[in-house]
């Protein structure tokens, strides 16, 4: 499945209504541990299936990290319907990932 681009625009579109629970990757393009992490990301959302995955620059979303408080990334949040339902932070890998979105 192909990884949504996450911004404030469209937020309440690609997560907020969304009918699936949707993990989002909160990364940036300099953090080495989110560079780690890309694959093991599009692993995961290659294996998607009864949810979506997509990502948020933090570099371009600023207004996105601070509502969700993200201080430290990699960062990843699930959200269900349209709420935070827990979050990962920090490079993992793809089976305690999908273990935490099948939770």
């Amino acid at each position: 499945m192909e990884i949504l681009n996450v911004t404030a625009e469209n937020f309440d579109e690609t997560v907020g209504t969304s009918d699936v629970p949707v993990l989002v990757d909160f990364w940036a393009p300099w953090c080495g541990p989110c560079k780690m992490l890309g694959p093991v990301i599009e692993a995961v959302a290659a294996e998607a299936d009864g949810f979506k995955v997509g990502k948020c620059n933090v570099d371009d979303e600023e207004d996105l990290a601070m509502k969700f408080r993200i201080a430290s990334i990699p960062c990843m949040i699930l959200f269900k319907n349209g709420t935070e339902a827990g979050r990962l932070i920090g490079a993992t890998t793809k089976e305690k990932i999908l273990a935490f979105i099948k939770g």
